[in-house]
Parts: structure tokens; sequence; C-alpha cells
């Protein structure tokens, strides 16, 4: 396998699953001999996990949340996600900029054109490529209802101030993540979050295997 980086999202409303496949396609690419980083956001750096800290537990308006995080993915792209793909890493990372568009542009109904600028102005620049806006090569998304999702975090722990939003709130997220999918059909794959979590890998192993990132066969969870 070619030795250049490869940058891979995981979207989805709290409650889909998609971090509990995060580990085991790590190791599915380690077991092919790559190099791979597994990170989050918001947070990622030292710097990044404060404003995590801040934005899910203080209140504040859309704008600032939005405003944070890019702050925080601006530092988490210079000091982990770019070096990490110069190296020829996987990078894996469990939500990124279609998390911010989905929660505070459909979440909160802020402004979509105002996110996409900030998302130019923090994105690019990073790379040996200075006109580079980077983005994930590839997005999978866990498309889950957002009452069955309510289901499974109902008791499962403390919620933090987006958790504890009600059902209408994540209906307006899953519509933002509808529309980031749209705009993007190239590098969205959609995976059934509904399904068990056998048949949601199998759906995710087939993505890679369609993209030659992995064997069609042979990877298991």
């Amino acid at each position: 396998m070619a030795s250049t980086g490869l940058f891979i999202s995981f979207e989805g409303i709290d409650g889909a699953g998609k971090s509990s496949h995060i580990e085991a396609l790590a190791e599915a690419f380690r077991a092919q001999g790559r190099a791979v980083v597994s990170t989050r956001e918001p947070g990622g750096t030292p710097l990044a996990e404060k404003l995590r800290a801040m934005l899910l537990h203080d209140s504040m308006d859309a704008l600032t949340e939005a405003l944070l995080v890019f702050a925080g993915r601006r530092d988490h792209l210079r000091n982990v996600i770019e070096p990490a793909l110069a190296r020829g890493e996987v990078v894996l990372c469990d939500r990124f900029t279609d998390a911010t568009f989905a929660y505070q542009g459909g979440g909160r109904g802020f402004d979509w054109n105002a996110l996409s600028l900030l998302e130019r102005l923090a994105q690019t620049g990073l790379a040996l490529q200075p006109d580079l806006m980077r983005e994930p090569d590839l997005t999978l998304w866990f498309d889950l209802a957002p009452a069955v999702a309510a289901e499974r975090l109902a008791g499962a722990r403390a919620p933090d101030r987006f958790e504890a939003l009600d059902v209408a709130f994540f209906e307006r997220v899953a519509q933002g993540y509808a529309r980031r999918a749209a705009e993007a059909p190239n590098r969205f794959a959609r995976l059934d979050a509904a399904q068990e979590r056998e048949r949601v890998w199998r759906q995710l192993q087939d993505v890679l295997a369609r993209r030659g990132w992995l064997p069609a066969v042979g990877v298991t969870a």
C-alpha cells in the first residue's frame, strides 16, 4: 500500500455508535503495516482539549461555539493531523468539520455561509500546498434516527450540555449532516447505524474495500 497519508473522519449524532468502530478500523490498518493516529474533535491537542471542556460545559451562543471549535481545529490540524499525514500515516478522527455544520449550523441554526468562511480560514494554508483547504479523504457518516440514539444514550452517562438537548435539536443536527453529505457526495459514505454492530462494521469494511484501502475479505472487528 502506498505510504501517502490518509485522513478519515467519523460523523454522526450522539449515540450513533461511531466511536466503537474507530479502534477496530485502526487495528485493520495496522494489520496492513500502516501507522495510525486516532484522535477526536473537539479536542486532539492540549489547547483544543481545554476548548472542548469549555464548549461542552459552559453556556455560550452559536457563534462563540463555532469560533471555539475552529480555533481548536486549527491547532489540531497544525500539531497533529498535518504532521501525521506528512509522515504517510492514517489519521482517524472522531468528528471533524461536518460536525460543526451539523451541530452549530443545523442544530443551532447558525449561518451556513459564515461557517463556510470559518472553515476556509481555519483549514487553509496548513499543508505543503498553501492554497489547499484540508478536508478528510473519506467521511463515514453513521446515520441513525435521533429517537433511537436517545434510547441508546439514556442512562449511559451524565450528559454534557449538547447530549442533554431534546430530540428536536438532534433532528436538526441530522438534517445538517444530510445537507453536508449532499454537498460532498464523493467524500461521504452513509452507514445505516440502526443495524447491529457487526453489520455496521461490514458496511464500513465494504466502503474501505471499494476504495482499495483495505482488503475486501479477512478483516474482522
